[in-house]
């Protein structure tokens, strides 16, 4: 798995600054409006547009020339809709070093991926499992290093804890995970942080693909939307905003 370089976190994160910037729920935005608000060139954001409109994420109203969110999003947001009592169900989702999964939403498509909930999977080969690890304080993170047992259900699960280790840190650092073929061949998916009312990591949401109808690179084009209904559900369990550096450093210590 090869690290995301500099230029493609900054892309990730001002497509995410893009689409935050339809919550305003205005009929539609053009170029320059656009750039104007996010304080980036025209030709910049204009790339940006092109790409989600692509994926369906944003649409072009053929009227007016100007832009909105695509129904793509719709139905992403309803992934969003989490339990309202999730606070209370946490204590159950990193388990040692299990992942459980609380809740799901399937995929219309024929082709689906079949997670039951309740399940619980090994946390080095999952996305989920991987943000939840990541964010775990600094000894209750090495106290599951030190035991989960990082067995390989494929040739490419991540069996070596400093790999592990690794990988979490570059989870922290972009705010997202991702897992190709590493619990199961043919899969893929990539999960965000969801927060309670203190800025604490307390679940994940994630979406998963069978590789056969999606590939890696368009699935982690989706990073900033996830992110965005990871922050949408934070926001529903009480968290304000984002957390500054100085809380995440304060959280791994």
């Amino acid at each position: 798995m090869t690290e995301t370089p500099q230029g493609g976190l900054s892309t990730v994160r001002n497509a995410a600054r893009l689409l935050k910037v339809f919550r305003s729920r205005e009929a539609d935005l053009g170029v320059s409006e656009l750039a104007r608000r996010l304080g980036l060139g025209k030709s910049t954001v204009h790339r940006m547009l092109t790409t989600l409109v692509a994926e369906g994420l944003i649409e072009q109203n053929p009227r007016t020339g100007g832009y909105r969110l695509g129904i793509v999003m719709f139905e992403l947001g309803e992934a969003v809709r989490v339990h309202m009592d999730l606070h209370a169900a946490v204590g159950p989702v990193l388990d040692g070093h299990e992942v459980v999964y609380v809740d799901r939403l399937e995929s219309a498509h024929s082709l689906r991926l079949f997670t039951e909930t309740g399940r619980r999977v090994p946390v080095h080969c999952t996305s989920s499992g991987k943000v939840l690890l990541a964010y775990l304080p600094e000894a209750r993170r090495q106290a599951v290093l030190r035991t989960a047992p990082l067995t390989a259900l494929t040739p490419h699960s991540i069996t070596s804890r400093s790999q592990l280790e690794a990988e979490l840190d570059r989870v922290r650092r972009r705010g997202w995970a991702d897992a190709v073929n590493e619990r199961e061949i043919g899969v893929a998916s990539i999960a965000a942080p969801v927060r309670d009312v203190s800025g604490e990591v307390v679940a994940a949401i994630s979406i998963g693909v069978p590789l056969a109808r999606c590939s890696v690179m368009a699935l982690r084009r989706l990073a900033p939307v996830i992110m965005e209904a990871a922050e949408a559900a934070s926001r529903r369990l009480g968290w304000p905003g984002e957390v500054s550096r100085p809380l995440q450093q304060r959280k791994e210590g």
